[in-house]
């Protein structure tokens, strides 16, 4: 077992509170006014991204004294920020479950993902809004990785569970970046706006039966860094991770009393069996129910776009097409507008950004996401809307997947009210 650093988390809890979300990748949807008339066709209101591209920046701590309430007739309480997992050493991916310290109150599913229940005093602290961010450190794993932050509904009282058999939402995705844990920065941060999940952590009836887990996720693999990185010979950590809360009472918090969970992480690809509606094409179908009318329904989605190998998934960027009962809900095209404002982060020589800066024009030409970047989480207003069964079609008609390789990972749950 290696020591691992000391991450900075006073920093990216101000950056929390400062930072507004601004993705800038390709994306439409069927209609974009949140003022439209409502109609009776259940075709998506509106539709927009949350998930704040890093800058670097630290501030400041900013967390407040946990005394105050979101009820009454006083001032408004202070914004309240708190650690929920804190520097949590990732091991192999590939390897088996390791057996090394972890800290009380936290499971080890794999060596890819951790667990930790919010405990009844971290829940009283949640506002109206929510912001989570993430801060990965640098251990022995110098390449680019998929990670994320799922929440998970648990038996009140478990000790611990089976993820595959409780209801679990991805709710943030990132990519880490190319890192040299020699070379500074050593860690980077990113954040996302998930005012979404404060109705699921404040509903009595999901709380009456459920305590609510966040799981943090990061796949690592060692061996390059093994062979490449000074102090990595023998060493299968591959990074540290520290999950963090900031919620404030700023705004009014969505009203949702509906949780409907319909897929997590699952693959979603063109040639290997249920990872689409039929194996050559691109496409994928989920119904669900919703058990009584609504006037309003959110949707959230998270993809990424995935294979690495020669004319792989990850290089080209493909038109996504999503439908609800068969209206066009969105459309989006993966990517920023440039990968140079995670650079920085990028201390492992690689060749993605390669050793200059590329134009705009050099990144859109390649590139789905950054290293060093969050995942976008899509989401779109939809209603009013009959209870009763409904379908969810998402379609990349020009996905090719060379030599069947690469997926595009796939998560989805919806909200109503």
């Amino acid at each position: 077992m290696h020591p691992g650093r000391t991450l900075p988390t006073a920093c990216l809890l101000t950056l929390l509170a400062a930072c507004p979300a601004s993705p800038d990748d390709d994306d439409t949807g069927a209609s974009t006014s949140t003022s439209a008339p409502a109609t009776s066709t259940g075709a998506p209101e509106s539709t927009s991204e949350t998930g704040t591209p890093t800058t670097g920046d630290a501030p400041t701590d900013t967390t407040a004294d946990a005394s105050s309430s979101t009820t009454g007739d006083g001032p408004p309480p202070e914004p309240e920020s708190f650690t929920v997992l804190e520097n949590i050493v990732f091991y192999d991916g590939y390897a088996g479950l390791v057996d090394e310290p972890i800290p009380e109150g936290v499971i080890r599913h794999s060596n890819a993902l951790v667990a930790t229940k919010l405990s009844d005093e971290q829940l009283a602290k949640i506002q109206n809004t929510l912001r989570l961010g993430v801060v990965v450190g640098a251990l022995c794993d110098n390449y680019d990785r998929i990670g994320g932050v799922n929440l998970a509904l648990v038996p009140k009282g478990a000790t611990t569970y089976v993820p595959a058999e409780v209801d679990r939402l991805e709710v943030a995705r990132f990519i880490t970046p190319f890192m040299d844990m020699n070379r500074d920065p050593k860690e980077v941060p990113y954040e996302w706006e998930a005012n979404n999940l404060v109705p699921i952590l404040k509903d009595p009836e999901i709380l009456a039966d459920h305590d609510i887990w966040f799981e943090l996720a990061i796949f690592g693999v060692p061996y390059a860094a093994q062979e490449e990185i000074p102090g990595c010979a023998g060493r299968i950590d591959t990074q540290l991770g520290t999950l963090l809360i900031y919620t404030t009472s700023d705004e009014p918090a969505p009203d949702f009393n509906t949780l409907l969970p319909i897929a997590i992480s699952e693959d979603f690809n063109n040639y290997a069996d249920g990872a689409s509606d039929m194996v050559g094409t691109t496409r994928k179908t989920r119904t669900f129910t919703l058990p009584a009318d609504t006037d309003k329904a959110k949707i959230v989605l998270i993809t990424s776009n995935h294979g690495s190998n020669a004319g792989g998934e990850e290089y080209i960027r493909r038109e996504h097409f999503v439908y609800i009962d068969g209206n066009l809900a969105m459309q989006y095209k993966p990517g920023r507008t440039s990968c140079e404002p995670f650079r920085m982060y990028n201390t492992q020589g690689n060749g993605i950004y390669g050793p200059s800066p590329k134009s705009d024009e050099a990144w859109q030409a390649f590139s789905n996401w950054c290293p060093g970047d969050v995942i976008d989480t899509r989401t779109f207003e939809w209603g009013p809307v009959k209870a009763g069964e409904h379908e969810f079609v998402i379609e990349v008609p020009d996905a090719a997947f060379v030599d069947a390789q690469g997926t595009f990972p796939f998560s989805l749950y919806v909200q109503a009210q």
